[in-house]
């Protein structure tokens, strides 16, 4: 009989969050006011308490899971200083980011085989096109209302003053044209100002930072993902139980790159401390699937054959704006006969929230988005605070743990080269 793995009694978690251009204190705040409630649903301890370091953001937890306590030091790993350079664009730079963004991936064939896989992604990224398009068909048609008004008063007044003549055509012009492009100006701005309850310009902001590269890295993210790669490297020298790294959405890709560089640096890493991944609501193909994305690709592959990390991959169908259920090195086309992770299976919203919470956020998919780092009233085998502040590893928790016979791995990207 093998002896018993221990169990973790210090960890270190490292949150990489997705396209997100807020402050970090909300991560904090979340975990703070969710952890309470998961534990007082599942009968266990936890304390949050912001963090004492100076130079990063976090916190500290503090769990007594199963009569082990267990402490664990936050740090979120920012990238929103990038995110919100890339969304201070000026509304014509953001439809010229429609045009390009949609050529390349209608161009490439990205589109067609995204349209394979579960829909609720590709209908995210439809959606800012289209609402876009409307608004501009709106401000349009504002514009050609208001001076067919002007212009016609006037002609009428004009006719009936002093007849026909160069004043009636030049005037009728003048209040037609003069109006028409500040009505557009205002009615798009207008639109803008609304954007944090519309979402139209900040997805196709991000829809275009995702391609603006065909699938590279931006240089300005290159260098903050060597930064993330250092500060984590830093952490496996220190004396924790486990480093986890939990990437979210976006930051999910960002921490395949990141993890595999690691790995490729030190081939010969003791194992402890051990070092596991947490994917949640990934969106992996909107970037393995591009064209010039030959160093995700091959990270992605890399990342699946190595026996020194775990990465277990968490998605849910009820979330609209992830991949539910799609393995990214499967799907993306470059998995191997030594790939071992990662390990898919679904959260299962429908089952783990309360039917009335369920039936009342079914349809609000960027907060079902951020479910993940909630509480469940039904949890089953997927619980966040657990996973970051119980006494078991990512790789012990779920030794057993089949993946979701639905899963999807069969390869679907048109581009599986990982290299140039």
């Amino acid at each position: 009989m093998s002896a018993p793995q221990p169990k973790v009694h210090r960890r270190k978690v490292f949150y990489i969050p997705g396209y997100d251009p807020f402050p970090a204190r909300r991560y904090r705040e979340l975990y703070r006011s969710e952890g309470a409630k998961q534990a007082e649903i599942s009968g266990y301890g936890l304390q949050v308490e912001a963090s004492r370091q100076d130079g990063t953001y976090g916190w500290h937890a503090s769990g007594l899971i199963d009569d082990s306590r267990v402490t664990a030091d936050f740090e979120v790993l920012l990238w929103s200083d990038i995110v919100r350079d890339s969304m201070s664009s000026s509304i014509p730079a953001t439809y010229w980011h429609l045009l390009r963004t949609s050529w390349i991936y209608i161009a490439s064939g990205t589109l067609r085989r995204l349209a394979v896989l579960p829909k609720g992604p590709l209908a995210a990224a439809l959606y800012p096109i289209g609402v876009l398009i409307l608004q501009l068909l709106a401000a349009l048609l504002a514009a050609h209302l208001t001076g067919w008004a002007l212009s016609t008063l006037f002609g009428a007044a004009t006719l009936w003053a002093i007849g026909p003549g160069v004043l009636l055509d030049w005037g009728t012009s003048l209040l037609y044209w003069t109006p028409f492009f500040a009505i557009v100006v205002l009615v798009l701005r207008w639109f803008k100002s609304q954007d944090r309850r519309i979402y139209a310009y900040y997805l196709m902001h991000d829809y275009a930072f995702s391609a603006s590269a065909k699938g590279a890295t931006p240089p300005a993210l290159q260098t903050r993902m060597d930064d993330f790669r250092g500060t984590i490297a830093t952490a496996l020298l220190q004396d924790y139980d486990e480093v986890l790294v939990v990437g979210h959405s976006s930051g999910a890709h960002l921490a395949v790159s990141i993890l595999a560089d690691i790995l490729r640096d030190t081939p010969d890493r003791p194992a402890r401390p051990a070092l596991s991944f947490l994917s949640i609501g990934h969106v992996i193909p909107m970037v393995s699937f591009l064209p010039d994305a030959w160093a995700l690709r091959a990270d992605l592959q890399f990342l699946s054959e190595r026996d020194e990390i775990v990465w277990v991959d968490v998605t849910a169908q009820g979330d609209g704006c992830c991949f539910a259920l799609c393995d990214p090195v499967g799907v993306s086309g470059v998995a191997t006969r030594d790939k071992q992770w990662p390990l898919v299976f679904s959260a299962q919203f429908s089952r783990t929230m309360a039917p009335e919470r369920w039936t009342a956020q079914r349809r609000q998919y960027f907060k079902l988005h951020f479910q993940y780092l909630c509480a469940f009233e039904h949890p089953l085998d997927y619980d966040y605070f657990q996973i970051t502040a119980g006494p078991l590893t990512l790789g012990q928790r779920y030794a057993t743990r089949a993946p979701s016979p639905s899963r999807i791995d069969v390869p679907v990207s048109k581009y599986t080269n990982t290299a140039p």
